[in-house]
């Protein structure tokens, strides 16, 4: 793993970042990874990639991120890249396989309501894939509603937004 991220680092070539992503993103199916990854900085290295201007290579960084954060201390640092992965989601092409990685995030980052507060902006985002994105757009973003919609913080923001 930890070569993996050493290599993450040290190259340019979107065809070997996507590869060693795609493991990274293998390897968080466990636990115990999730945890190894973190600690040698991973989560951050990984979140680097959502810059990357290559389609492939940032869906595939939203996809480690998704099975990373299935671990709470992930969680916590993954939170500060919630912003960030709202604005990819909002400039993805509609129905891309980027937007779908985003909003799988997203889904996963909005079970608690820890982190709702830096999705609001979205909000008129998420309405709007709800009308106009595909049925496989629309559940995942249904998704993200339905955990926002259980915090009643949020009812204000879900019922005035402007779409």
């Amino acid at each position: 793993l930890q070569k993996l991220i050493h290599l993450l680092q040290a190259t340019d070539d979107p065809l070997i970042q996507e590869q060693a992503l795609i493991t990274l993103s293998n390897s968080a199916a466990f636990s115990i990874n999730q945890d190894i990854i973190r600690n040698l900085d991973g989560l951050s290295v990984i979140g680097g990639m959502l810059s990357n201007c290559v389609p492939k290579v940032k869906e595939k960084a939203l996809n480690a991120l998704n099975n990373l954060s299935m671990n709470i201390k992930n969680q916590e640092e993954i939170q500060v890249l919630i912003t960030q992965v709202c604005r990819t989601v909002e400039s993805a092409p509609l129905n891309s396989d980027v937007q779908l990685a985003g909003l799988r995030l997203l889904t996963n980052m909005s079970v608690t309501s820890d982190y709702h507060q830096k999705m609001i902006n979205s909000i008129p985002c998420f309405l709007h894939l709800l009308s106009e994105g595909t049925e496989r757009t629309q559940i995942q973003v249904l998704k993200v509603l339905v955990n926002l919609s259980a915090n009643p913080a949020m009812t204000r923001h879900l019922l005035r937004a402007q779409v």
